[in-house]
């Protein structure tokens, strides 16, 4: 006999719910049935305010000039202009900013992840003579304001001859990479994590002649991709939207970032209709949307395990 298939629901009913706080017997009671309908109310409530300022953009950076002006207010423009979207593109050529800011944000990323485990390595695993000093200066470092350090970092920057507005090579981002290459906060999460993995196992990788290189990339890493894959998303999105910095140090137009490229495009002459401006905003925060959506589980995962010991 052909079996007969019982069409998905979209949302499930009491008795068949088996996970979370409440079990499907909870709910006989109809006070835990009016509890569970008011959280619900509320978290579309903070997901309608969570996602009204992006509607919003959308609908005002798709407005007219005269619509945006008008005393009479629409939320939705009366004509959809999507051409708008290609003319402002080729006009400040947007896609050379996404390729500088990807450029950025790769090799922020690299940087973030290859120098900050290797540091936490050396501290939570090799232990060397003096490592309790190091691993003490590097926390007073990350008491240390950020804004307090720009001008003694910017003049490092300007002795190595990285602020020179004719360089033409990607090589001007490397001291922005090299800034998320010793950033106290990463090392930290990954000192925590590598000084928490069974010592057992490097105990017995060096008693098979391993060196401190092989136990690193064989054994340290392999068991760090939790810990690797939250400082990736977190120097990812950092650096994404990082503007003070990248302002001061890429000077040349053709290497400057989304962000760094919209504050510039706010202060042309004529200035920029209000509208357009907004679009612009909105292509520039489309990219991280994007990135949240892929990696929200891992966002969130890292969120929770912050506080846990294990």
């Amino acid at each position: 006999m052909r079996k007969t298939r019982t069409p998905k629901r979209v949302f499930m009913r009491f008795k068949d719910k088996r996970g979370g706080f409440l079990n499907f017997a909870d709910y006989r009671n109809p006070a835990n049935k009016v509890g569970y309908v008011f959280i619900i109310v509320i978290l579309l409530f903070f997901c309608f305010v969570a996602l009204f300022p992006i509607v919003f953009l959308f609908a005002s950076s798709m407005k007219s000039v005269e619509e945006i002006n008008s005393s009479t207010y629409t939320f939705w423009p009366q004509v959809w202009d999507w051409e708008k979207i290609s003319r402002l593109w080729e006009r400040f050529d947007f896609g050379r900013y996404y390729l500088n800011t990807l450029v950025y944000v790769v090799g922020a990323v690299v940087c973030a992840v290859v120098f900050n485990s290797l540091m936490a390595y050396g501290v939570a695993v090799i232990k060397p003579r003096g490592h309790k000093i190091i691993n003490t200066l590097i926390f007073l470092g990350y008491m240390v304001p950020t804004i307090l350090n720009i001008f003694p970092l910017l003049q490092e920057i300007r002795a190595f001859g990285f602020l020179d507005p004719d360089h033409q090579s990607y090589l001007t981002f490397l001291p922005l990479w090299l800034g998320f290459g010793a950033n106290a906060y990463y090392y930290m999460l990954f000192r925590d994590y590598f000084s928490r993995l069974p010592k057992s196992l490097i105990e017995a990788a060096e008693m098979d002649g391993a060196s401190q290189w092989q136990i690193f990339t064989r054994v340290i890493l392999p068991l760090s991709r939790p810990i690797i894959g939250i400082v990736a998303i977190f120097s990812m999105t950092a650096s994404y939207s990082d503007f003070l910095l990248p302002y001061c140090v890429l000077q040349s137009e053709k290497h400057q970032t989304i962000v760094v490229g919209i504050y510039n495009i706010s202060n042309i002459n004529p200035p920029l209709q209000t509208p357009d401006f907004l679009l612009l905003i909105l292509l520039s925060i489309i990219p991280q949307i994007i990135i949240f959506l892929i990696f929200q589980r891992q966002i969130m995962n890292a969120g929770a395990g912050k506080g846990s010991k294990e």
